[in-house]
C-alpha cells in the first residue's frame, strides 16, 4: 500500500469513526458536568424544610452530591468506552463476558466491601455522622476526621487514628449532632442547705454566660435537675447546660473550675475520703490500723 492509499484511508477512517469518537468525548464530559450539577442541585433542595442550620445542611448535601456524582461519573465512562470500543472494532462481547465472571469471583470475596458501601451511603443518607462531628462507634470514639462510602476515619483525644469500616457500625453514638450537652454531678456534704446551693450554681452560670469568651458558645441558662441521690458521703444535685456542638467540654471545664472557687468562698463544703492511721501499743495485735472516712 502506498502512502497516498494510506493517507486516504486513514482520511475515510477519521471521517466516519474519528468524528464519531470526538463527539462521544465531548458527550461524556457535557453529561459528567450535567451530573454533577444535578446531584448537587438534587441534594441541596432535598433537604428543604428539614430542621438544620444552614452550614449542617450543606455539609451532608455536599458530602452525599459528590458520591452520587462519582458513581455516575463511572457509569458515563464506562457507557462511552463501550461506544469507542465499538467505533474502533473491538470485541465486547467478550470483554463483558470476561467482566462477569470477573464480577461473579470479586462478589464472593468482596461481600464484606459490599456490606460497608451500602451501610456507608445509608450512614451519609440518613445524616449520622459528618466530618468534624465527635462519635462513638464500633467501640471506638473521637473527632471524624473523613468520611466514605467505605469506612469512617476518627482521631481520638490522645491522638490516635481509628479506621472504621462501615460495615461494623450498627450503633452511632454522636456527641455533637446540632447541639451538645454538658451533664454536672454536684456533690455536697449532706449538711449544706440545697436551695443555697442551687442559687450559686445558677449565679456562677449567669457569670459564665456573660463572659465574652464563652457567651457565644452556651446556647442556655443551666438547666437544675434537681437532688438527684442520696450518696454515701455526699448528697449529689444534677444540672446540665446546652452548648454549640463541641464546646461543652470547654463549657464545662470552665464551669467546674469558677464552682469550686465560688463553693471555697461560700464555705460550701464539697465531701472527700479520708483516711486515718492509728497506731496501737506493742501488745496490741494489731499496731496499725487504717480507718477510711467520708
Amino acid at each position: 500500500m502506498d502512502l497516498k492509499a494510506l493517507i486516504e484511508n486513514v482520511s475515510t477512517w477519521l471521517v466516519e469513526h474519528g468524528l464519531r469518537i470526538l463527539l462521544v468525548l465531548i458527550l461524556m464530559f457535557v453529561f459528567i458536568k450535567i451530573a454533577q450539577a444535578a446531584t448537587h442541585r438534587f441534594f441541596r433542595g432535598f433537604g428543604k424544610g428539614r430542621r438544620e442550620t444552614d452550614e449542617e445542611f450543606k455539609k451532608k448535601a455536599d458530602t452525599l452530591s459528590s458520591i452520587a456524582a462519582s458513581v455516575l461519573t463511572i457509569v458515563i465512562v464506562i457507557i462511552a468506552a463501550i461506544t469507542i470500543m465499538g467505533e474502533l472494532d473491538i470485541p465486547i462481547s467478550p470483554i463483558l463476558a470476561s467482566a462477569g465472571i470477573v464480577g461473579v469471583a470479586l462478589g464472593f470475596g468482596g461481600q464484606h466491601l459490599v456490606k460497608d458501601i451500602i451501610s456507608g451511603f445509608f450512614i451519609l443518607l440518613d445524616d449520622q455522622i459528618r466530618v468534624g462531628d465527635v462519635v462513638q462507634i464500633a467501640g471506638k470514639g473521637g473527632l471524624v476526621e473523613k468520611i466514605n462510602l467505605r469506612m469512617t476515619i476518627l482521631r481520638d483525644l490522645a491522638g490516635n487514628v481509628h479506621y472504621v469500616r462501615n460495615g461494623e457500625i450498627s450503633v452511632v453514638t454522636n456527641m455533637t449532632k446540632e447541639y451538645s450537652r454538658y451533664v454536672f454531678d454536684v456533690g455536697i456534704a449532706y449538711r449544706e442547705d440545697v436551695d443555697k446551693v442551687i442559687e450559686v450554681i445558677k449565679e456562677v452560670d449567669e457569670n459564665l454566660r456573660n463572659d465574652p469568651e464563652f457567651k457565644n458558645d452556651i446556647l442556655e441558662p443551666i438547666e437544675i435537675l434537681g437532688l438527684d441521690q442520696f450518696a454515701d458521703s455526699a448528697i449529689i444535685i444534677k444540672a446540665r447546660t446546652k452548648t454549640k456542638p463541641i464546646r461543652q467540654w470547654a463549657v464545662g471545664r470552665e464551669f467546674n473550675k469558677r464552682l469550686k472557687k465560688r463553693f471555697d468562698a461560700e464555705g460550701i463544703e464539697i465531701p472527700f475520703p479520708h483516711r486515718t492511721l492509728y497506731t496501737g501499743s506493742a501488745t496490741d495485735p494489731f499496731p496499725v490500723r487504717i480507718v477510711d472516712k467520708q
